[in-house]
């Protein structure tokens, strides 16, 4: 006989701890840069909301790679990483081009056009 074991506040538990693990820059993995700047965040959670950096990480194995992208605005980037770490983000009407582009761009589940 098998029983189902079920944690029925799994998903928002997890979403805040990774939340919070992005705000106090814990656990952090890899190094994100856009227009001079640059934010952290966990590979993993890249990798599962965006198919360009599971690609990325596992074609290039690094302890805490520093990922430059060069044709990313850094609020746009910025903008899609709290999108995949909290599942969604508001933005303007005049920011929505450059966000749906960098989506794209980036290969962001939920957002961009998947193959």
């Amino acid at each position: 006989q098998q029983f189902c074991l079920r944690w029925n506040n799994h998903q928002p538990n997890f979403i805040s701890v990774c939340s919070s693990l992005l705000h106090n820059g814990t656990l952090v993995d890899v190094t994100l840069a856009a227009e001079g700047r640059q934010l952290q965040a966990h590979k993993i959670v890249l990798s599962a909301c965006s198919s360009y950096f599971q690609a990325l990480f596992t074609t290039n194995p690094c302890q805490h790679p520093i990922v430059i992208l060069k044709d990313v605005q850094y609020d746009d980037l910025k903008t899609m990483v709290d999108f995949m770490y909290y599942g969604e983000v508001n933005v303007s009407q005049e920011q929505l081009p450059h966000i749906l582009k960098t989506a794209e761009m980036l290969k962001i589940k939920g957002l961009a056009e998947m193959p």
